[in-house]
């Protein structure tokens, strides 16, 4: 059987990962397919600088073409990220008739539609288990390992920054600016977290684990989004007198012929497993209505991890070489006939409880004037916790509610925060009980 031949686009974190594991791991791959398959070529911007690993026998090239439109490619991996150039790259390797594969939760997230119908006209696979939570094969179970359930939810803790961001500040007692700078210390967040601390990196990877669990294209920009960023210590420390720990959750469930999905700090029971994942781990936890209840932890991001993800889906497709996609599973799941479009429920209708938290003047009647609003939009109180007085300083009111619908409790919310006696914005955020 002749050589599986693999060019890769990117040669930088994820890249020398990949690189180490063709060099590292190469006769167990060899093995494990019966046959051999090879890093052939290598494109980048920077071909000069070293990265540490062993590049002999690899071709090296800065033009593109050499990758995209050589004969002798079979697989092509883009790891350069974001939506251009990797955009026009991928489109152009898969008109070629090159099978590729991908890490780009942004790419897959807004132009998956387009890449999938693509390589399905063309007859070559698309494979990105990569990109959704790092190392951990939580896409193939979606699509491989759970094929015989109907999924009910999908829950997943799947940004390590912003994971790591939360733990700190709950073991350490730091404030979330001087976690951010740890974490960009220590290489655990960019120099401009954005789109990690505001939920846009979850959000994408929310609403592909969302399309493929529930038949639907993909709809990322339906993900209602909010970030970590107005999460203080006090939160924290509120969150576990009341039974709870906060993370950063993206949320999915089917509702009828509506899907929800929602990316937001959420309280999580202590005993909940979802509580336990630490630092920068990632995890999905998928319900199904056969298998009950699945949960998948390990490293959401790295080099290594990462990279490992990208060689199972290379594997996969070297396996079945020239005909790989009729042993495959489409890559989301469901045939592309079978997928359809699906309206998002609205935030305003989700149904849960909540944890509120408000700075108030330390004055008579506050209380009573907060608990009037909420009475009015028929919002009821679970627990209660006002802090110690401070004559001079606003004083945090926690407050967790019954269930009640978001709706009438960011109604309420707004009339609240227009009392003379409340300061800043109010913070709103759901509780998750896991198994209801």
């Amino acid at each position: 059987m002749s050589d599986v031949r693999v060019g890769l686009i990117g040669f930088g974190t994820i890249g020398t990962g990949v690189v180490r594991s063709f060099v590292e791991n190469r006769d167990a791959l060899n093995q494990r397919l019966g046959r051999t398959v090879r890093l052939a070529r290598i494109c980048d911007r920077d071909i000069v600088r070293g990265r540490g690993v062993d590049v002999s026998g690899i071709d090296l090239t800065t033009d593109i073409e050499d990758v995209l439109s050589a004969d002798d490619i079979d697989i092509v991996i883009e790891l350069i990220g974001g939506y251009e150039p990797a955009r026009s790259f991928v489109i152009r390797a898969i008109e070629n008739g090159k099978h590729v594969v991908t890490a780009n939760k942004a790419l897959i997230a807004k132009y998956g539609e387009e890449l999938f119908a693509l390589a399905e006209q063309r007859g070559v696979a698309l494979a990105f288990e990569a990109a959704v939570g790092g190392g951990i094969p939580c896409l193939k179970a979606l699509r491989e390992g759970l094929a015989a359930n109907r999924i009910e939810s999908v829950y997943g803790i799947l940004n390590g920054t912003c994971n790591y961001i939360l733990t700190s500040m709950e073991r350490d007692g730091s404030t979330f600016d001087e976690v951010l700078q740890q974490a960009q210390e220590l290489g655990y967040a960019e120099a401009d977290p954005t789109f990690d601390i505001e939920g846009v990196d979850t959000a994408h990877k929310l609403s592909i684990l969302s399309a493929m669990a529930f038949g639907t294209h993909i709809r990322f920009d339906d993900v209602y989004t909010e970030g970590v960023t107005s999460i203080s210590a006090g939160d924290i420390e509120s969150a576990r007198e009341l039974g709870y720990r906060i993370k950063l959750l993206g949320i999915a469930k089917p509702h009828g012929e509506r899907v929800e999905m929602r990316v937001h700090p959420c309280l999580v029971p202590l005993n909940a497993q979802l509580a336990q994942v630490w630092d920068s781990y990632n995890a999905v936890w998928i319900r199904g209505n056969f298998v009950e209840d699945t949960l998948y932890v390990g490293r959401g991001a790295g080099e290594r991890p990462t990279a490992s993800a990208v060689m199972a889906d290379v594997l996969d497709i070297a396996r079945g070489l020239p005909d790989c996609v009729t042993h495959l599973a489409a890559p989301m799941a469901f045939p592309q006939a079978m997928r359809r479009e699906a309206e998002t429920l609205p935030v305003a209708d989700v149904e849960g409880e909540y944890y509120l938290r408000l700075m108030v003047k330390d004055e008579p009647g506050v209380l009573a004037a907060v608990t009037e609003i909420l009475a009015y939009h028929r919002i009821s109180l679970e627990a209660l916790i006002q802090k110690e007085r401070h004559k001079t300083q606003a004083v945090p009111i926690v407050m967790t509610t019954h269930n009640t619908l978001e709706g009438n409790l960011r109604a309420a919310v707004a009339r609240i925060s227009e009392l003379d006696s409340v300061e800043g914005e109010p913070l709103v955020l759901h509780i998750e009980r896991f198994g209801d």
